[in-house]
């Protein structure tokens, strides 16, 4: 049974702030979406010890908060934005600015109830440690940055200069691995749970994409299929005119998407049928298997983009 009074939060996160919103009690804050802001919004929750913290997923700006708050133990739910959506049309919330959306977000998490999903322990210190080395980066890299304000010497200045642009590599780095660990975590379900929603995408494919394939949902058709090596390139030199053909591109996730589209060939309604017109038109069966890798890699960008799951696609 449902308790009551229970609390729950909503947060809306941006680039460089995060709006919460606590229910019952109606409190709302607006934190830095900085170390110290996190930092600062994690102490807070723990202290009111919320059933379940609702956020959106919002193309990577919110996983460095996941990831804290996973680290501490707090309940978090990463929810489809068409889901929220949807929530605030029903409602009848119509107007949108930020601290409305973190409102909505914990009428939802009030109403729904969404499940958490905790960090196993090997995941748990994983993502600990990794979250623990970014503080350490934005540490130096706010002492160094301290301390080049202060030197007045060149050569030392190119030196602290030469060390800030290493750890701003370095926690872009970082950064990129966080995001990927949060997404296989279950702390992030809903980008999996779209792309398992397409007949002939597993566990392994879907990990795979969200870890090596963030730009998935960005980009057109033709930018995707390039950058994973999956659109035919022309060989063309003078009047000669070369065989089409794929290279190129990320061999990781080009050999996934090859697994999946091999079992989409056998179950999935809009690639069965594509792929038995291919080989009955006299296409080599590998030429089809490409086609068809080409065709799942769209319907899969267009699931990401659309934050809508297979069933509602038109194939």
């Amino acid at each position: 049974m449902r308790e009551q009074g229970a609390v729950v939060v909503g947060i809306d996160v941006a680039k460089a702030w995060l709006d919460v919103a606590v229910r019952p009690s109606g409190e709302q804050r607006r934190l830095d979406q900085t170390a110290v802001g996190i930092a600062q919004a994690v102490a807070w929750l723990q202290r009111l010890g919320p059933q379940v913290i609702v956020l959106e997923a919002t193309g990577g700006y919110e996983a460095a908060l996941v990831a804290e708050l996973g680290v501490a133990g707090l309940p978090v739910a990463v929810i489809n934005p068409r889901q929220v959506r949807d929530f605030a049309k029903a409602t009848g919330r119509l107007a949108k600015t930020d601290r409305l959306d973190a409102q909505v977000l914990a009428h939802f998490a009030e109403v729904l109830r969404p499940a958490p999903r905790p960090l196993p322990d090997a995941q748990a210190q994983a993502l600990a440690a990794l979250v623990e080395r970014r503080r350490q980066v934005v540490a130096m890299r706010t002492a160094e940055q301290n301390r080049r304000g202060a030197v007045r010497v060149e050569p030392v200045r190119a030196r602290i200069q030469a060390h800030l642009a290493w750890l701003e590599a370095e926690l872009a780095d970082v950064d990129t691995e966080l995001r990927h660990l949060v997404r296989a975590s279950p702390l992030w379900r809903e980008q999996g749970d779209l792309l398992r929603s397409v007949p002939g995408i597993g566990p392994i494919v879907s990990l795979t994409l969200l870890a090596d394939l963030p730009e998935l949902g960005r980009l057109s058709h033709g930018q995707i299929a390039a950058l994973v090596g999956v659109a035919p390139l022309n060989r063309d030199s003078g009047t000669l005119r070369g065989r089409r053909a794929v290279w190129g591109g990320r061999a990781t996730v080009r050999a996934a998407l090859y697994m999946g589209t091999l079992r989409a060939t056998r179950c999935n309604p809009a690639i069965q049928p594509f792929y038995d017109r291919l080989v009955a038109a006299g296409k080599a069966k590998k030429v089809a298997i490409v086609a068809c890798m080409h065709k799942l890699l769209t319907i899969l960008n267009a699931v990401v983009r659309h934050q809508t799951r297979w069933q509602a696609q038109v194939a």
